[in-house]
């Protein structure tokens, strides 16, 4: 049986009370937890073409993003930076055994688990995420501090690569040993600081956002899945052959995209597909890539669907 990951707290408790509402620390959430993955080895994720790589040197906030020459990490400074590997569950079977102790969470809500290598002082910067995020500690010791919520509209710094928090104050301390996790819902600020050598396991959820959404349905209703609906005039008066756009055409625009959203059934197979499409589709041979999610249809029947497509 596996461990769980909340400490003393149930898979309900946590839903109920934290999950998109709250940070949440637990300590010793892996017990004697041994990384799976070290610098080293990061290190070399980040040679390989294939791999999604950021190296970050925090003095001045300077990104770089991989494939790396092995000769750059000897370049950089014996401190204030930071190797960020995406998608590691992918290319190491030990991260993603990982993946099986948060299992109280719909698997095809999972994106990746990138794991971060920093030396002493490395950080990323106070900054927010749009998507739930569990920060597992690996290797050594980092410092989090998390500060208010945030929004699109919070300031951040001005010509920085980064998304950097312009104004962070920090409400809330820790130091993270290995095995400790903090949980933090969407749009919460933190910020990490690397106390020594450490390895940090991230593990993020995707949060589409709607605009994105949208356009992959277009997408989808543009290949004939539904039949097209077309736009019909409202009823028209000589005063309406002015170029101006009157307000009864508006509500017919939006009245004809809401019936056509007004699927259920359709809805649930495009979200299907579009939430068990996989994160890197070209490599999914390379990588043994599988996601997947079922559909349960009005008449009690299931549908299947795998790396995007219909079983």
């Amino acid at each position: 049986m596996t461990q769980s990951i909340l400490g003393n707290i149930s898979a309900e408790d946590f839903l109920s009370n934290y999950w998109q509402k709250k940070p949440l620390l637990i300590r010793g959430a892996i017990a004697n937890f041994q990384p799976p993955i070290d610098g080293d080895e990061l290190a070399g994720l980040a040679l390989e073409s294939e791999v999604e790589s950021r190296l970050v040197v925090s003095e001045k906030w300077t990104l770089e993003h991989g494939p790396f020459e092995e000769e750059r990490f000897a370049t950089l400074p014996p401190s204030h930076w930071t190797l960020l590997v995406q998608a590691v569950d992918l290319w190491v079977p030990q991260v993603g055994e990982l993946m099986k102790y948060f299992d109280f969470l719909p698997p095809w809500r999972i994106d990746d688990i990138m794991v971060s290598y920093a030396e002493d002082g490395g950080s990323v910067g106070p900054h927010f995420d749009y998507y739930d995020v569990f920060l597992l500690q690996g290797a050594g010791q980092r410092r989090w501090q998390i500060g208010a919520t945030c929004d699109a509209e919070s300031p951040l710094v001005k010509d920085a690569e980064l998304k950097i928090l312009a104004e962070f104050e920090a409400l809330e301390e820790w130091v993270l040993e290995p095995g400790d996790m903090l949980y933090l819902p969407p749009m919460v600020s933190h910020h990490g600081v690397a106390m020594g050598a450490c390895t940090t396991f991230s593990v993020g959820f995707r949060a589409p956002a709607a605009t994105e959404m949208l356009d992959d349905l277009a997408t989808e209703l543009l290949t004939g899945i539904v039949s097209p609906k077309h736009l019909m005039d409202p009823p028209l008066t000589p005063a309406m052959a002015a170029d101006h756009i009157p307000d009864a055409y508006l509500k017919r625009v939006k009245a004809l995209l809401l019936e056509t959203l007004d699927d259920d059934s359709m809805l649930a197979e495009w979200f299907a597909q579009f939430m068990t499409a996989p994160k890197y589709p070209m490599l999914v041979d390379e990588t043994g890539e599988l996601r997947s999610a079922t559909v349960k249809h009005d008449d009690g029947t299931v549908s299947r669907y795998e790396n995007g497509l219909k079983d």
